[in-house]
């Protein structure tokens, strides 16, 4: 059975013939271990939709010649991983012409799914829809931003807070931004005590949660720089 419907590939392969600029490249790390997820779910670090992420990159890959996807062993090749700064998987950069620092861990799928076609059409082209207003306050930002946008599949709403989230990174180079889905990451999904979606958290320290208009998500991620933050 094919990861995407017959239906869904030939819209995505539209929209990219329609909207893709330059090329992108897609950089997937992934650790597949023999033994099986222990009864109880997964716990960080299982990789449990490995290859289901790859197939669904490969499948992506496969709608686009300005597309090209690279798989690391996250294990085998640390090199590669700390060179992208990725510490956990399975995990996907999304990188153009250099790395805004776009990441997604975990399947994108489900309402993901649009996500990562938005953060590969926004790359391509390196330039998002964000409002003048944004993209000049976000100029000013001289200080490292951590955004970490905690979805499910199933959330209808989380879609909007990855894309605020990853186009705040390609417009920013002190801002990166991770997609990362909860229920694969449960251990840090309770570190932050992530009781609902999407919530977001800034630099380990602030975090709000829902699909908030543009400048209040704005107005809610410079609070980390606020010299009185808390």
């Amino acid at each position: 059975m094919e990861i995407l419907s017959r239906d869904v590939r030939e819209a995505t392969r539209t929209k990219f013939e329609a909207e893709l600029a330059g090329c992108v490249h897609l950089v997937f790390f992934v650790h597949e271990p023999r033994r099986l997820t222990l009864p109880g779910g997964p716990t960080d670090g299982d990789c449990t939709y490995g290859r289901e992420t790859r197939a669904l990159l490969e499948a992506v890959a496969a709608l686009s010649s300005k597309i090209n996807l690279t798989e690391y062993d996250f294990k085998s090749e640390k090199e590669r991983a700390a060179e992208f700064r990725i510490d956990k998987v399975p995990a996907i950069v999304v990188q153009g012409e250099w790395d805004a620092g776009i990441r997604f861990y975990g399947i994108p799928s489900g309402y993901e799914y649009q996500s990562l076609i938005g953060a590969i059409i926004d790359v391509s082209r390196g330039t998002t829809a964000l409002a003048e207003t944004t993209k000049e306050v976000l100029k000013s930002v001289d200080r490292p931003l951590h955004l970490q946008v905690f979805v499910t599949p199933t959330c209808a709403q989380c879609s909007r807070a990855v894309r605020l989230a990853h186009q705040f990174a390609l417009e920013s180079p002190f801002i990166t931004a991770d997609c990362l889905e909860s229920t694969e990451f449960p251990r840090i999904a309770n570190r932050f005590h992530v009781r609902g979606v999407p919530k977001i958290i800034v630099n380990d320290t602030l975090s709000f949660e829902g699909a908030v208009p543009e400048a209040v998500f704005l107005e809610n991620v410079l609070k980390a720089l606020a010299p009185n933050k808390r």
